[in-house]
């Protein structure tokens, strides 16, 4: 998976149009790995984003599938009772909650996209494929990659034929990628990596918390061939976060992160702000339902520049995110180094 790649560091997937072919350009020149997100798309959009990201990089890179769960049990009355929580919000905001519903985000149709057009690196999160896919996956020449948050699951990923594993620690922004939404992850990022390198026995790369050399270095003395890095690069210039989320990561009023269903359904570490001060503790775990149930209110957030609303996905060490050009963080890490 990092052949041909300079620096072991790995550009993490952040769906929501965060990471752009232009951001997965910018890593890969610099020497590192980037991944695209498939996240919240369409198949066909995933393979215009592969395409674009071609045209401006030869070098290989990846791209990040949600796995589905499809049996997940939804407490109805309490994603109705929800919905009816944050009308109030919507209303200020001009809009309507959005409808609850599940989705597969478009699985089996990404599968099929990935096997008729491969990708050097395929990587899953919220769960591990079938075997079956896993090798079809692998005959067609990708690498798979699976995030696991819990030994348990690093073992069921490299039963499952998996090349690399990503390992989620607790300090990690956004969605925690663990198998099952069952509890919030709480094992730190290189005391996770021990466990499943003492566990396993493929390449790991770490995640959570790390923001610079120090970081990146701490991970390969763990064992682990690179370290990934998401929060760090969410400032960047060629990162699509959007710019009420770029400036809160810098804003004084936000002082400290915590993980929440507020805004998904699904546990997720961010910015603590007045939207998930209020709502944390009602949010039921129903995700994507919830997900889409408050994408209008945070859509209409952003255009606003509504901190205090939106969803601001950052991981423990926000503070070090910078406006720069991307291969400027990849550049530093590598003088660390």
């Amino acid at each position: 998976m990092l052949d041909g790649v300079d620096v072991p560091v790995v550009a993490a997937p952040m769906a929501g149009g965060t990471s752009t072919p232009e951001l997965v350009a910018a890593v890969n020149g610099a020497g590192g790995l980037g991944f695209l997100a498939a996240g919240y798309k369409s198949a066909e959009a995933m393979a215009e984003q592969i395409q674009q990201t071609r045209a401006l990089t030869s070098r290989d890179f990846g791209i990040n599938v949600f796995v589905p769960d499809r049996d997940s049990a939804v407490p109805e009355a309490r994603v109705a009772a929800y919905r009816e929580r944050i009308a109030p919000e919507a209303e200020r905001l001009g809009v309507e909650p959005g409808r609850a519903e599940w989705r597969d985000d478009d699985y089996s149709a990404k599968l099929d996209a990935l096997l008729a057009t491969p990708v050097p690196v395929v990587g899953f999160t919220f769960g591990c494929p079938e075997a079956r896919d896993i090798a079809l996956l692998r005959g067609a020449g990708s690498a798979v990659l699976v995030t696991v948050t819990t030994v348990a699951e690093a073992r069921a990923a490299v039963e499952a034929g998996a090349d690399v594993l990503c390992v989620q620690g607790a300090e990690a922004g956004g969605h925690q990628g663990s198998f099952v939404d069952d509890g919030e992850r709480t094992v730190p990022t290189l005391d996770l990596l021990a466990q499943v390198r003492a566990a396993v026995d493929v390449p790991l790369v770490a995640a959570g918390g790390i923001t610079g050399a120090d970081g990146v270095r701490a991970a390969l003395a763990g064992g682990a061939v690179a370290a990934q890095l998401g929060t760090a690069f969410l400032r960047s210039h060629e990162s699509g976060a959007h710019p009420t989320h770029k400036k809160a990561l810098a804003d004084d009023r936000f002082t400290e992160t915590a993980v929440t269903r507020a805004f998904s359904g699904r546990r997720a570490r961010g910015l603590v702000n007045r939207f998930l001060r209020t709502h944390d503790t009602a949010a039921p775990g129903a995700y994507p339902q919830v997900h889409y149930l408050t994408g209008p209110l945070r859509a209409a957030a952003a255009r606003a520049g509504d901190a205090d609303t939106l969803h601001l996905w950052a991981g423990t060490g926000f503070r070090s995110a910078a406006d720069v050009p991307a291969a400027a963080i990849v550049d530093g890490i590598a003088d660390g180094l």
